[in-house]
């Protein structure tokens, strides 16, 4: 299986680095706005379409179950203007993000924009803590199976990754809580404090990540190998690691780049997953939250910030792939 990225123009070479990077950053800015519309429009539809009052609902939240009356919701519903028909309120979602206000949520009334910034935080320290074990694990596994493909350890390699590619996030989650914490004890179960509480979701995520970014790795270091470059430097009498680290690194490295920013979007879900099973407070949390309580600000804004950082991502990857190649640069 080959990885190609398919992310660049194939005549990005006809024009000067910064007007290409110009055209890149100006489509990514029109995708943002086409995201930030659709995901607005498309979440309060969702909610809308959940069965049950939401005035009850985010009165529990506000107030809890013991509280809720009748009354409470009645409340809520004139409060926020629930009673209004949903294009009205959509119009003022989306009126509020022309000016960059996401609102404010409709359980604490706390702006959105200061409970993401917070929550935010967490949810980057988590991915580029998947992202780190997802690397240690798959770029030295996979670079040794690309070395001999088809030999041994390539094929143990592979039959590893359709079994841990087949367990679900939630289930490889609860396995590593009761190896590390329940049986070793040497992990706190859940929550958050010190560095200790990101271990095992970090752990988890980039278990799953590395399941693929081992046969990308593994795919790509065996075409770079196969090469007519590798081989002629392998001829000149270089071994195998001076060659692979002058001739193949860079070549194996774009590949291996573009699905990373292709995946990001599979990472997003496990995050909202394993936050939740790991009670980490960070965006994917207070996504889930948001959906129980129908929270409808809160919702649209987290599920913004989701959309609008995969495209930034996307982008990032775009200009990494275009310094690593240079048959892609002007």
């Amino acid at each position: 299986m080959t990885v190609r990225s398919g992310l660049l123009p194939e005549s990005i070479g006809n024009s000067g680095p910064l007007a290409t990077l110009g055209r890149l950053a100006l489509g990514r800015l029109v995708q943002a706005l086409l995201v930030a519309l659709v995901i607005g429009i498309v979440s309060f539809a969702m909610m809308e379409a959940l069965p049950g009052d939401a005035a009850y609902r985010i009165a529990a939240g506000r107030y809890g179950y013991d509280m809720l009356t009748g009354a409470a919701a009645e409340q809520v519903r004139i409060e926020l203007g629930l009673d209004r028909p949903a294009w009205q309120r959509v119009a003022d979602w989306v009126g509020h993000i022309l000016m960059l206000d996401l609102g404010r949520s409709a359980v604490t009334g706390d702006p959105v924009a200061h409970a993401l910034s917070h929550q935010l935080g967490h949810s980057i320290a988590l991915a580029v803590g998947a992202l780190l074990f997802a690397l240690v694990i798959a770029v030295p596994t996979g670079t040794l199976a690309g070395l001999r493909p088809g030999g041994a350890f390539d094929r143990v390699l592979g039959g590893l990754t359709v079994v841990f590619r087949a367990l679900p996030a939630f289930l490889l989650s609860i396995i590593l809580m009761l190896f590390f914490a329940v049986q070793l004890g040497i992990l706190p179960a859940a929550g958050h404090g010190h560095g200790g509480h990101l271990l095992l979701p970090s752990l988890t995520l980039g278990i799953v990540l590395a399941t693929v970014l081992s046969r990308v790795v593994r795919n790509a270091v065996a075409e770079t190998v196969a090469g007519e470059a590798f081989q002629f430097a392998r001829h000149k009498g270089l071994s195998m690691g001076t060659a692979l680290r002058r001739h193949g690194a860079r070549n194996a490295a774009v590949p291996v780049v573009a699905y990373l920013g292709v995946q990001a979007a599979l990472l997003v879900e496990g995050v909202v997953v394993v936050e939740s099973i790991f009670a980490w407070p960070g965006i994917g949390h207070a996504l889930t939250h948001a959906i129980f309580e129908r929270d409808v600000p809160m919702l649209q804004g987290t599920a913004l910030m989701l959309g609008l950082g995969f495209v930034l991502l996307s982008f990032t990857v775009e200009v990494i792939c275009l310094a690593l190649d240079p048959r892609r640069r002007a």
